[in-house]
């Protein structure tokens, strides 16, 4: 096999690794929604439907209480694929010492969050070489755990519901040594993430310290250099008949779903080509230094602000420190909405 053949083989397990990550997810959400029903009324295996149902009430609350990590899930070879199409990289820049529980806040989302993804959700970075000791979790939206199946599959690389229950659960509850991943900007901040910016939500966004309050962890500042360049997002000009059915799409999509909908694209199966794929162009997530954070069983407003104060301040000048050496100009600032 010649050396241009073997490339276009990774090129092409990397390419098929970031494919099938989002549609994975509906593939196994609609088996387990048609099957149980199909099950239960058009076949003679009507027990094995009631015996999924009965697993999921009986393990409804696990995904509120730590979860179940997998290692074997974690470091498979797929990942690693992933995390070479970009490619992507866990920076440290202090240690984070067993002793301690954290919340990491990520920024910015992204179209898809890749970065966070790859560093938190998987090992193709490393994670448990870089953090040696520390356990880490990566919260999403909690409707992914109510669909059988799909559920398991997120469980199995250490990711919860973004929910009060499940946080202080795993942050008082769990030993030390948890670190706990929140994309603070939320799905919303996705209509900011596009080439060259650097706009985040987070002045208003004061649940996770007000969290970190009550429970006595450690916030961490990270930022995830390159997430706004994989994806191109279009916003058609006010006036335009585009602009007009695009406020309409994303107004939808937010009243049936509670989603914001972005209209972006990227590249195609060959690179230069059109698609929905994300461009080939590194991220780079660095995590900053841990702010200790006193435990306060009721923190009032003005202890709430003041930490969140003192955040902000560190995620600035972890941004500031490392913005030119991946990639934006000396000039660049972090625009925090």
């Amino acid at each position: 096999m010649t050396f241009f053949s073997r490339l276009n083989l990774q090129e092409g397990l990397q390419t098929l690794s970031v494919m099938q990550w989002i549609p994975v997810y509906f593939i196994l959400g609609t088996i387990s929604i048609i099957s149980i029903p199909y099950f239960m009324v058009f076949t003679r295996f009507w027990y094995l439907a009631v015996l999924a149902l009965a697993w999921l009430a009986y393990d409804w609350n696990t995904h509120s209480q730590g979860g179940r990590h997998s290692a074997w899930v974690r470091n498979w070879t797929l990942w690693k694929y992933f995390k070479n199409y970009f490619p992507v990289k866990l920076v440290k820049t202090h240690d984070l010492s067993p002793k301690h529980n954290y919340i990491i806040g990520s920024h910015p989302h992204g179209i898809f969050s890749y970065g966070v993804f790859i560093n938190f959700a998987t090992e193709a970075s490393g994670f448990a070489r870089i953090f040696p000791s520390i356990t880490p979790v990566l919260a999403t939206l909690e409707g992914i755990f109510w669909i059988p199946i799909v559920r398991e599959y997120v469980m199995s690389m250490g990711i919860c519901p973004v929910s009060e229950l499940a946080l202080e659960y795993l942050l008082t509850k769990k030993g030390s040594g948890n670190a706990v991943t929140i994309v603070v900007g939320g799905a919303a901040e996705a209509l900011l993430c596009r080439p060259g910016a650097s706009t985040i939500l987070l002045k208003n966004r004061k649940g996770f310290v007000k969290l970190a309050l009550k429970t006595g962890a450690y916030l961490v500042p990270s930022y995830s250099f390159g997430e706004n360049e994989v994806h191109n997002q279009e916003t058609f000009p006010e006036g335009t008949w585009l602009r007009f059915f695009q406020k309409i799409i994303q107004g939808a999509f937010k009243k049936v779903l509670g989603i914001n909908l972005c209209t972006f694209h990227g590249r195609g199966l060959t690179r230069g080509s059109w698609g929905l794929l994300p461009f080939n162009r590194p991220i780079n997530t660095v995590v900053g230094e841990p702010l200790p954070i006193p435990k306060i069983k009721m923190p009032n407003k003005e202890t709430v602000d003041e930490y969140h104060a003192l955040y902000i301040s560190a995620l600035r000048k972890l941004f500031d420190q490392h913005k030119v050496e991946y990639g934006l100009p000396e000039t660049q600032e972090l625009t925090i909405i």
